[in-house]
């Protein structure tokens, strides 16, 4: 179908006019914030939707770009669009999520609403183009542009500390990507062309290589975040609202890998390869450190944030072992972390909602008053530790055993990060959830709402199937995979 890619990445705009237009005609009141809300939650609905048919329409065994789009845009620029078996499942991903954070800022969001859908519905069009962009000025306009949107919901709608946590999130993301501006430029400038698939098969000599891969690296690496340029990412998620965290930690972060996939391995081969032991150090060192100091924490969702980086770890460890059963795990675990993570993001704006505090010491002994949301966030947690049957192990033995023939040390470091992931996450639902109530204000707290099963029905569906049937993924994946690795084994080799 012709146009498709660029339907599923605009249609958010299109619900944008229609927000701007319905407010312009009604007025600034409650019955336009209503009616703002069922708007954006439509056209998340209908951009889900178009991505499942361009799911259904992609070919699996074409390893090659599909729904390409081409055709000059201005001053020698081009608009290229086009999906692979890498990206399309992040597409899928980002529309997957969007409705259900909608529908988590029902109640939450009381203020400035329809800028709010506004903001997210932008910010979906933006990163669904990060994904599907062909065209390297393309691609960092989209890349670049969603951290206006993030930034807004951050320090419009967090908590106390929005504006400096708003801030840094901001600072940090944009410092390294005005050094991957400059790589692009000079990538242009000697290969000439913006091209994607024709910089990947561009050879850079091997010296230029380095320096282009530490300049990708510098805003790939924060966005992802990686050790130790990871700080902001605590702050950005304790003072984001439920939803902000939801989108930071299952699409945003993501961001980071995708672009190690796209841009590091095919157009930096020999870089690649020469940093990889770097880059196993500061995975290894994520994954043990983060997980310690998340066992540290008093706040749930900052001890969360903390785990997003352990896991993360997992992710740039299996990108850079340069075989297809890292490869594989790496793209599997952004997704299951995707879901896993928004998850749990989700689990603590329930009670955040009904007491208005994230503090671990507040909670215990809700199993007597929320028996289905205890059910819930133990599926949750056990699929933030990996337990089998749940997406969240596929991903992480995959990486482990594609690193375990790269870098023995660093898989047994990674699988040490398995029991300390498993040692913070149970302590955590031990303290919040067992036991007899203790604290007087939870007496009176109620279980999940129809609304709130309704958001994690999808999800507990999504991390049940993925982790018993991964190939949903594997069969997408798979042959891009291969070529991805042939061509970055071929070009070591040469």
């Amino acid at each position: 179908m012709t146009g498709l890619l660029s339907l599923t990445t605009f249609a958010p705009l299109a619900g944008v006019a229609v927000l701007l237009a319905v407010r312009a005609i009604r007025g600034d009141n409650a019955a336009t914030d209503n009616l703002a809300k069922w708007i954006t939650l439509a056209t998340t609905l209908v951009t889900f939707a178009l991505s499942i048919v361009m799911v259904a329409q992609f070919d699996a065994a074409n390893p090659g770009f599909q729904f390409v789009e081409d055709f000059a845009w201005f001053a020698g620029l081009h608009y290229r669009m086009g999906v692979d078996g890498i990206s399309i499942l992040f597409v899928l991903l980002t529309a997957f999520l969007l409705p259900i954070c909608i529908l988590a800022s029902w109640t939450s969001i009381d203020k400035r609403i329809v800028e709010y859908m506004i903001c997210f519905l932008v910010l979906e069009t933006l990163v669904i183009g990060v994904f599907c962009a062909l065209d390297l000025i393309l691609f960092y306009l989209f890349f670049e542009g969603g951290l206006v949107p993030m930034f807004l919901i951050i320090g419009i709608w967090g908590g106390k500390r929005r504006v400096y946590a708003a801030y840094k999130f901001f600072l940090y993301t944009l410092l390294g990507s005005v050094l991957m501006l400059a790589a692009i430029l000079a990538m242009i400038t000697i290969a000439g062309t913006s091209s994607i698939p024709e910089l990947m098969a561009f050879k850079f000599a091997p010296w230029l290589q380095t320096w282009l891969w530490l300049a990708f690296f510098a805003s790939f690496a924060v966005k992802m975040p990686m050790w130790p340029v990871h700080t902001w990412l605590p702050d950005a998620h304790v003072e984001a609202p439920t939803a902000g965290s939801v989108i930071l930690a299952g699409i945003l972060l993501k961001m980071g890998g995708y672009g190690f996939m796209r841009f590091s391995l095919p157009m930096f081969p020999n870089a690649s390869e020469m940093f990889q032991p770097l880059v196993f150090t500061m995975s290894a060192i994520a994954i043990v450190y983060t997980s310690l100091v998340a066992f540290r924490q008093t706040d749930i969702k900052k001890l969360i944030a903390y785990s997003s980086v352990a896991h993360m770890g997992f992710v740039t460890m299996g990108i850079f072992s340069g075989n297809a059963a890292g490869e594989q795990g790496a793209i599997f675990q952004m997704l299951s972390h995707g879901v896993i993570s928004g998850a749990l993001f989700l689990c603590v704006g329930v009670v955040y909602d009904r007491m208005h505090t994230r503090e671990i010491a507040f909670y215990g002994g809700l199993t007597n008053r929320m028996p289905w949301y205890a059910a819930t966030f133990l599926l949750f947690t056990m699929g933030n530790v990996g337990l089998p049957g749940t997406s969240g192990f596929v991903g992480e033995i995959l990486t482990m055993t594609g690193v375990y023939q790269v870098s023995t040390w660093t898989a047994l470091f990674a699988a040490s990060g398995v029991i300390l992931s498993a040692m913070y996450a149970l302590t955590l639902y031990r303290r919040v959830m067992f036991g007899e109530i203790v604290n007087p204000e939870l007496k009176t707290i109620t279980d999940l709402d129809k609304r709130e099963i309704l958001i994690f029905a999808p999800l507990i569906i999504s991390t049940l199937v993925l982790g018993i049937y991964p190939n949903f993924v594997f069969d997408l994946t798979a042959s891009s995979v291969d070529a991805l690795v042939g061509a970055w084994r071929a070009a070591v080799a040469g």
